[in-house]
């Protein structure tokens, strides 16, 4: 009898110490077990150049990026550029990123990466494809010795807005069939390209000089080549990457800055979808002519500029200063967005009685651009190309798990 309460007591006591191991161990992983896509390579998680890829240090601390985690999106931003992007960047090129719809993700730093080697990862991804290809089985599309790929990097220069920020890198793969005919030529079967556009001096000041920030990818073509790209990537750089999703707030900042566009470049109209909780959900799409949306962003703005001049004008009184001013004739400020949504609903209110902010809105759409909270985005018109992608690389260094 006591030998079988010892033995209890001894597996009792073996039990605890597993549930103890455990649940130390989950407390000491819990920085990577952050929810990322799936991708066929893991990164060597336990390697130094991962951990500072990642942003941290080996004892957690960060290497850059110190505070970020209390940063907002910028209430106030340049409603457009005044110069023709056509000046900077080749319009070939510049044809490849406009009308067409891409998908975005956020990429931490890549580490060692030269805009001067990119000839060489040209070949080692080419490289990278095949390989993989043929372990999964599809040795008809990889071609005998690789030749179903081609693999291009190439420099879109002109695209950077600051001295800090690097140059766009645009990447294209092209397919071919081991069945086509020895004169048909490959055809287009993915592309990408990293950017960063008018990104925060003081994050990048902050970056060790290996790393390169390049946090914006939009991509276009299967799942199964993105995920193909991603992990090469994260096998040479030490790099992650996540899906971009777009947040009503960004969606009404992009509104926003395409309606303000509008005496420049006609907008058409300005369409609007919400999802209202329901069973089923409620898809509820609301379009204004171009004429109707800028009258209401107009006022808006005016609104918001005259409240602005009159708090301004009491804070100098108090002082015996002079009139206070409303801020720079191109920015545009988040409370004029605020306004100009808060018109939208009631105008839709007022004509349906329909209360939109019930709902949450899923996408934006103009004659300028296309953008899905999924984070699916189509850019339209090159001239207003640069507004949306500062907008969108701010987005992306703010998603980053660092």
């Amino acid at each position: 009898m006591h030998y079988g309460k010892a033995r209890r007591c001894r597996l009792l006591l073996n039990v605890l110490l597993m549930m103890l191991t455990v649940t130390g161990y989950a407390n000491n992983n819990t920085a990577d077990m952050e929810p990322r896509e799936s991708e066929p390579t893991s990164p060597r998680r336990g390697s130094k150049s991962y951990r500072q890829s990642y942003g941290r240090s080996v004892n957690g601390t960060s290497y850059f990026g110190a505070g970020r985690a209390a940063r907002r999106l910028t209430t106030s931003r340049r409603a457009s550029t005044r110069r023709d992007i056509t000046e900077k960047v080749d319009a070939e090129q510049l044809a490849l990123l406009v009308q067409r719809e891409w998908q975005l993700s956020y990429v931490t730093p890549l580490y060692r990466f030269r805009h001067a080697q990119l000839k060489s990862y040209s070949r080692m991804l080419r490289e990278f494809i095949v390989s993989e290809k043929q372990q999964q089985g599809f040795v008809e599309e990889a071609g005998p010795a690789g030749s179903g790929f081609k693999v291009t990097f190439s420099v879109v220069e002109g695209m950077a807005e600051r001295g800090s920020d690097a140059e766009t890198v645009f990447i294209q793969i092209q397919s071919k069939s081991v069945f086509a005919r020895p004169d048909e030529a490959h055809k287009v079967a993915w592309s990408g390209w990293l950017t960063c556009v008018n990104a925060d001096p003081d994050f990048l000041h902050t970056l060790p000089e290996d790393f390169v920030s390049l946090p914006l990818l939009c991509s276009g073509g299967s799942e199964a080549l993105t995920s193909l790209v991603k992990a090469w990537f994260q096998r040479t750089f030490d790099c992650c990457f996540g899906r971009l999703q777009l947040n009503a707030t960004v969606l009404q900042w992009l509104a926003a800055l395409w309606t303000n566009c509008h005496p420049e470049a006609d907008i058409m109209q300005l369409h609007l979808q919400y999802v209202v909780p329901a069973t089923p959900p409620l898809n509820i799409t609301y379009a204004l002519f171009a004429q109707d949306a800028w009258r209401l962003w107009s006022l808006a703005r005016e609104q918001h500029r005259r409240r602005q001049q009159e708090e301004g004008e009491k804070e100098n009184r108090g002082v015996g200063g002079g009139g206070g001013g409303g801020g720079a004739d191109d920015a545009v400020d988040v409370q004029e967005v605020k306004r100009f949504f808060e018109m939208l609903e009631g105008h839709l209110y007022r004509h349906f009685k329909t209360h939109l902010s019930a709902g949450t809105l899923s996408q934006v759409s103009t004659a300028l651009g296309t953008a899905k909270c999924s984070g699916r985005i189509k850019i339209k018109n090159k001239k207003y190309l640069i507004t949306t992608l500062t907008l969108l690389t701010e987005m992306a260094l703010l998603k980053m798990p660092i």
